[in-house]
């Protein structure tokens, strides 16, 4: 079974301890399909709509087949995610009542409140990425035609006109400019922040674009910062629906805050030494993202080890 190394940091993120052995070759294997189908000890995870469903006593996630089956959910046709130790391991939509038999979770607050395991929040998010694709993409986008499920899961074809789509992920860069002579990071708040919130900037990257300019770009837009070196730090799967955080540094050139956009409420320079009381919500100001976020992982390696070799 796959395993994390001890220094993976993408690895600490919510959403980002994911341990299935995904088993990608093996998923037009047909024989194998069927068998990972029939394995008594398969177990699925069920969506209503972009809710996870749980037992009543939150204790588990994981359904079995005639548990799945008595709710509603199409075994024969949910994805597969893969395999961990216990087994192999589904997703798949339930149509629920609203009968409050079964609670549902919404995915953030679900991590906030960290009462899943790491691992299978990281399952979580791949099944909610990939069922939340295949509702977008029953129509080929390139003749309009309907597309049938291959794959398990990982690709719909067009019969139409024998065009294949793969799920698709839409990388984002998220940054910290530091300040390396005044000991100091470059933190936003959206206006839909909590009171008191500041958070690393962030945007989606553009075609043809590498990770480094994106980050550039994105600071100079949102900050009026110019910045030189960028250095990667981790990384964060985030379901909502399909995005992937780029955790980097930038080493900032210029230091007046200049917004080129209107996208954020206020942008700001914070002190290194101030983190700490940000991180732990004990400032009597301002607070950080929660541990969830890949920010704060940002922030805290910033407070913890100041900033990183850019080289």
């Amino acid at each position: 079974m796959l395993r994390y190394p001890p220094a993976d940091h993408s690895a600490a993120t919510g959403f980002g301890g994911n341990v299935l052995d995904r088993t990608s070759e093996r998923r037009d294997d047909a024989e194998f399909m069927a068998a990972q189908r029939a394995d008594v000890a398969g177990r699925i995870l069920l969506f209503s709509g972009d809710r996870l469903v749980s037992d009543q006593d939150r204790a588990r996630v994981f359904f079995s087949r005639p548990e799945a089956d008595a709710m509603g959910a199409d075994w024969d046709n949910a994805i597969y995610l893969g395999v961990d130790d216990a087994g192999p391991v589904f997703a798949g939509p339930v149509p629920l009542d609203d009968d409050g038999l079964w609670p549902t979770h919404n995915l953030r607050q679900l991590a906030i409140d960290n009462w899943l395991p790491p691992d299978i929040l990281g399952a979580v998010a791949q099944g909610r990425s990939l069922l939340a694709w295949h509702e977008r993409h029953g129509f080929c986008a390139n003749c309009g035609a309907p597309t049938i499920v291959a794959q398990a899961g990982m690709r719909r074809d067009c019969l139409a006109c024998g065009a294949t789509h793969f799920p698709r992920t839409d990388p984002v860069v998220i940054m910290v400019a530091v300040d390396h002579e005044r000991e100091r990071c470059l933190l936003g708040r959206q206006f839909r922040f909590p009171p008191g919130v500041y958070s690393a900037l962030a945007g989606f990257m553009e075609p043809g674009e590498t990770i480094e300019a994106a980050v550039r770009r994105e600071i100079w837009e949102e900050a009026g910062i110019m910045t030189s070196r960028v250095a990667y730090h981790a990384s964060q799967p985030w379901p909502f629906p399909s995005s992937l955080m780029l955790g980097c540094f930038a080493e900032a050139t210029s230091f007046k805050i200049e917004p080129r956009d209107l996208e954020l409420e206020d942008v700001r320079w914070f002190d290194r030494a101030d983190l700490k009381t940000m991180l732990d919500r004990t400032h009597p100001t301002f607070a950080a993202p929660p541990t969830i976020a890949i920010a704060n992982l940002l922030l805290r390696a910033f407070s913890e080890h100041g900033l990183p070799a850019l080289d």
